[in-house]
């Protein structure tokens, strides 16, 4: 959790300096405003990237635990299925 925590201020961090460094720039509002709107989308897609690559990873993790579990129930009914015998 600490490594997301660290991300996330990393990345507002970003986005503040991006945000002053276009509001102190000699530009026309409407430059300003749409530069400031283009960040913000990027920002947004940015952060939709990482979801979905973190729902990624666990979906992945999970799978694998699933399939460890079944395997390990699997091995114990057969285990208790060869001492029946």
């Amino acid at each position: 959790m600490k490594q997301g925590n660290v991300v996330v201020g990393l990345l507002a961090g970003a986005a503040i300096g991006a945000v002053l460094g276009i509001l102190f720039a000699p530009e026309k509002g409407s430059d300003t405003r749409k530069k400031i709107a283009n960040k913000g989308k990027d920002s947004l897609d940015d952060l939709k990237n990482k979801y979905n690559d973190a729902i990624d990873q666990l979906t992945s993790k999970l799978d694998k635990a699933k399939n460890n579990g079944l395997k390990m129930y699997e091995d114990g009914a057969d285990l208790i299925e060869s001492t029946k015998r």
